[in-house]
């Protein structure tokens, strides 16, 4: 067997859907049992995500920016990992909560460095098989302020801010 096979996939979505009960809208504040499975799930994604960062992380020249981030976010989930909770209900949420904004984060360089492209609208992953369309909006200057894609589904959807 070879190492290409024992390697499992991230599953990038599954980790996102469980940072979201956390943190985010319409996030909620688990206790008891709940909690305490929903922390050692986010610290399972952790553990599983870092050492896959850390090989697209490797694979960069020494002195790359990108590279050089995502090592340090690594450094920092594994302070996490390695913290204890503190007593009362509180605390543990408050753990639970750092350990999803820290798995955010280590999502977030996963995908920019194994070259994911994000919806500039929905700041969701554009799927190989999803249909998307270029996105360029234009600064007050005349420059690109921002330009990337967006998925069709989200060409055709109003936001007010």
């Amino acid at each position: 067997m070879t190492a290409a096979a024992l390697t499992q996939p991230v599953d990038i979505d599954t980790m996102r859907q469980s940072i979201s009960r956390l943190i985010g809208p319409g996030a909620e504040s688990p206790e008891g049992e709940e909690l305490a499975w929903l922390t050692g799930l986010l610290r399972g994604h952790m553990q599983l995500i870092i050492a896959e960062v850390e090989q697209a992380a490797v694979r960069l020249p020494e002195d790359d920016v990108p590279r050089y981030c995502a090592l340090a976010c690594i450094g920092e989930a594994r302070v996490k990992l390695r913290a204890t909770v503190g007593d009362g209900p509180d605390r543990a949420v408050a753990y639970a909560r750092r350990l999803a904004r820290s798995l955010t984060a280590l999502c977030d360089h996963y995908e920019a460095l194994t070259g994911v492209e994000m919806c500039l609208a929905c700041d969701r992953p554009i799927r190989d098989r999803e249909d998307s369309v270029s996105y360029g909006h234009v600064s007050p200057s005349g420059g690109a302020a921002c330009a990337g894609r967006i998925h069709t589904r989200c060409a055709h959807t109003v936001r007010r801010r």
